[in-house]
């Protein structure tokens, strides 16, 4: 007899011994029993349907379908918060190309708005690193380039309050002026009032005070760049309407690389610069320079010579020694290194700084042509110039500064060449960093342009009425 057998069933022996192999069907000998019926034995296998682990994957898949439908959910929030990033992100961009191409500097309001928007891009990062488990390295990115974008927004309003003090300057001159028209207005006579000083002229009397310092921005080549000059050309050629400059020092000792901007507003946004690069056998040393009718004139390198460099095609005009002069750091500013000789310009001209063995020491001073950079005139101080941290040249006379403290200093000594008398003279004033570098008269706007441990910043200076002595 045949007996077909499920294909999941094992088929046994009497003996009651396993059967690794499973048959699909097998002849197997039955018996009759008494009644005539067919009997046989079948053995099904020992293992039974696993029902247990069934459940079990069903509980996990269950979990499994929970865990990607919440991961859905932040992909879903994430998208949306995605959106609104690139909204906000769409809108600072506007805003900072609208600063960036404006032609006037920038205003208060300006640094504020953005402010808002990098607040608000943090907040949405911020919101976005939480709604991830884990770290996440595009978020990470993102939040370490706004926090970046905030630090340099707020370095920068810190650095450039030019347009606003200039504003609050001109307020509080109106604001005088309206006190005293009404006071004149309410007096029965007349009150007797001394002539403006015109900038540019010579017709006031000796140097009464000396502003707050005013930060313009750090040197175009960074911190590391602590020594240098900077300034305004008093007279720049026609078809040069205004001209700025600034030249660091490598190394604390020599000018290689220079910059010129046309207007106040391209140097504060760094924007159009030239930059030129002088010829080895021509390099600066010493923070002395000066920029004078579209010409820089400096201290060679190595040397007692005086350059004179054209800064319309930075070719090298003239060089002149200067009889006697120390130079290599001999008699030096305090503070200053490499700044033996100083050049400077006043209303009259151009003008050297500097000491010889001769005068041991002392500052002298020589009026110089400006074209031949020949000596016109020179004359001997009784001021040891080491011991002063700078100097310079207002119509004819030399005020001379010392440190006091790290953020004081004090314009100490003066000497008018026209009388050739010295007075022991007290004027303090604020400083932003330590050292004093080159410090640079302009006559036009009776301003210093002062190189401060790699800032440039400047100073006003108010005058006494003529003929009045301190």
């Amino acid at each position: 007899m045949t007996i077909q057998l499920p294909d999941n069933l094992g088929l046994h022996s009497m003996s009651n011994e396993p059967d690794p192999t499973p048959v699909v069907a097998a002849n197997v000998t039955g018996s009759v029993d008494a009644n005539g019926v067919c009997q046989c034995t079948v053995y099904l296998p020992d293992t039974t349907f696993p029902a247990d682990r069934v459940e079990h994957l069903e509980i996990l898949a269950s979990s499994l379908l929970i865990s990607v439908e919440n991961e859905i959910q932040k992909i879903l929030e994430y998208t949306t918060k995605i959106l609104i990033y690139e909204s906000h992100l769409q809108n600072l961009t506007l805003r900072v190309e609208f600063m960036e191409n404006s032609d006037i500097s920038f205003t208060e309001l300006d640094f504020e708005l953005v402010k808002v928007e990098i607040q608000e891009l943090e907040v949405l990062i911020s919101q976005l690193k939480g709604s991830l488990n884990g770290s996440n390295v595009i978020i990470e990115q993102l939040f370490v380039k706004i926090h970046n974008m905030s630090l340099t927004i707020n370095h920068l309003e810190k650095l450039d309050k030019n347009n606003i003090l200039i504003i609050r300057r001109e307020i509080i001159a109106l604001r005088k002026q309206l006190k005293e028209c009404e006071e004149a207005k309410n007096q029965t006579k007349p009150i007797p009032t001394q002539p403006p000083i015109i900038h540019g002229s010579c017709d006031h009397g000796p140097l009464l005070n000396i502003s707050e310092p005013l930060i313009v921005q750090l040197n175009w080549r960074g911190f590391g760049y602590k020594a240098g000059a900077w300034g305004r050309d008093p007279a720049p050629v026609p078809p040069k309407k205004d001209l700025y400059w600034q030249a660091p020092l490598t190394d604390g000792r020599y000018m290689d690389y220079y910059r010129q901007y046309e207007s106040f507003d391209d140097l504060l946004l760094y924007k159009n610069p030239k930059e030129y690069q002088l010829g080895s056998g021509h390099l600066a040393q010493g923070s002395g320079m000066v920029v004078y009718k579209n010409n820089l004139y400096y201290n060679l390198y190595n040397s007692r010579n005086i350059g004179k460099v054209d800064i319309n095609t930075n070719g090298i005009v003239l060089t002149k020694d200067l009889p006697g002069a120390a130079f290599n750091n001999r008699f030096s500013y305090s503070g200053s290194p490499w700044q033996d000789i100083d050049l400077a310009v006043d209303e009259s001209g151009l003008w050297a700084i500097y000491a010889t063995e001769e005068s041991t020491g002392n500052i002298v001073i020589s009026k110089l042509n400006e074209t031949t950079l020949n000596v016109e005139k020179t004359w001997v101080t009784q001021q040891y110039k080491p011991t002063a941290s700078n100097a310079f040249i207002v119509c004819g006379v030399l005020y001379v500064t010392k440190t006091v403290t790290t953020r004081h200093e004090e314009i100490f000594y003066m000497y008018d060449t026209k009388t050739n008398q010295d007075t022991k003279i007290s004027i303090p004033f604020k400083k932003m960093m330590e050292y004093m570098h080159g410090v640079n008269y302009n006559p036009p706007d009776h301003k210093l342009y002062v190189y401060n441990d790699g800032y440039l910043i400047n100073y006003d200076l108010s005058f006494y009425p003529k003929n009045t002595n301190p």
